[in-house]
């Protein structure tokens, strides 16, 4: 069996949708089990032995048609069995049109279901703490009536040589060994996803006033002066925890850095997508436009919490869209008061054993 994963995205959506893949390699052994993503979200892929194949859905295929199209026929060429697409996107609708695959499966949405055999139902809640982001990723199994238990669980692999690595870079910037350590997700992937600099300070100094912990920021050298915005921001005291220097060279170095920290705090994104399926606790700041029901994985009010304006000041969001939420998005993170959740910080240190 020839068995294709489509999830065109970014690296928290091509991570959690590698449970299918991994679900399918136990269900199906002796499979081909190949995913179609973008380049640069491949090193959350590495070491999973799940995948056949990473097939690369670059730039040129974005820009040219006939380079769209030469990967629809390459496809083609391979005859899969079974093609799951879990981006369901017009770019992804040509591939599956062109694909020529036998049993095409899919979410069910108005004017595509012509296109796959298989049409699953686009659950608008969540029915457990999972989350929706992993719900709906199993959910495209469903067709195919697998006779395994479903793990739903994103899994990333280390090896050996990058844990030792960051241990080297841990002791490189001595931080200190008698001390767990908390990486701070310092700025998402883009200004309506990061919450407020200003407040983001008084989160790090809530952190270290209740817990004796070393604090990484994560952030990249281009973001450098946002990230020293924070940090200036912060008490003197708060800024004796940080090691504000201590970064990944890429996103393999990155993966090995909180493989050695303890849990992660900050901006929902790829950097917590990766710490939980390092199985570390998370607390995430959603921003005001993304809904918490869809990326609040896991949460169990124990190792796992997030928090929403939504929360806090529900009527501010009645009668809105995503689209009017995300034009508002800024001015609605000023409301977004750290205070609001200050006690939630405590509780998730507390639960979690940092004092």
């Amino acid at each position: 069996m020839k068995i294709l994963v489509i999830q065109q995205k970014m690296i928290g959506d091509v991570l959690v949708s590698s449970i299918i893949c991994n679900n399918l390699r136990v269900a199906y052994p002796d499979a081909q089990i190949d995913y179609l993503v973008y380049a640069s979200t491949t090193p959350v892929l590495e070491g999973n032995t799940n995948i056949d194949n990473i097939i690369l859905f670059e730039e040129k295929h974005r820009k040219s048609k006939k380079e769209l199209l030469k990967l629809g026929l390459q496809l083609r060429k391979e005859n899969y069995d079974v093609l799951i697409d879990a981006y369901s996107k017009l770019e992804s609708w040509i591939l599956v049109l062109l694909s020529g695959a036998k049993r095409k499966i899919s979410y069910k949405k108005p004017g595509r279901t012509f296109l796959y055999t298989d049409n699953v139902s686009f659950e608008p809640f969540p029915k457990t703490n999972l989350g929706l982001a992993i719900e709906r990723r199993l959910s495209l199994l469903e067709p195919l009536d697998l006779k395994i238990e479903t793990n739903p669980i994103p899994k990333l692999f280390v090896s050996e040589k990058e844990n030792k690595e960051a241990i080297a870079l841990f002791e490189k910037h001595l931080v200190r060994k008698d001390r767990k350590t908390i990486m701070i997700s310092l700025l998402g992937s883009e200004k309506l996803k990061t919450y407020p600099l200003e407040f983001m300070a008084k989160v790090v100094d809530y952190i270290a006033d209740n817990a004796d912990v070393n604090i990484l920021f994560n952030y990249f050298p281009k973001q450098s002066e946002d990230a020293k915005i924070v940090f200036n921001a912060c008490k003197p005291s708060t800024q004796n925890k940080i090691y504000f220097d201590l970064l990944g060279g890429d996103l393999r170095s990155f993966i090995g850095l909180v493989n050695q920290c303890d849990a992660i705090i900050g901006n929902d994104g790829g950097a917590i997508n990766m710490a939980k399926a390092l199985d570390k606790p998370s607390f995430i700041i959603f921003s005001p436009w993304i809904e918490k029901k869809i990326w609040a994985t896991f949460e169990d009010g124990i190792q796992h919490l997030s928090v929403h304006l939504k929360d806090y000041r529900p009527v501010l969001f009645q009668n809105k869209t995503e689209k009017m939420l995300k034009k508002e998005a800024l001015s609605l993170y000023q409301k977004f008061l750290p205070e609001f959740f200050e006690d939630r910080i405590k509780l998730f240190l507390k639960q979690n054993g940092f004092n």
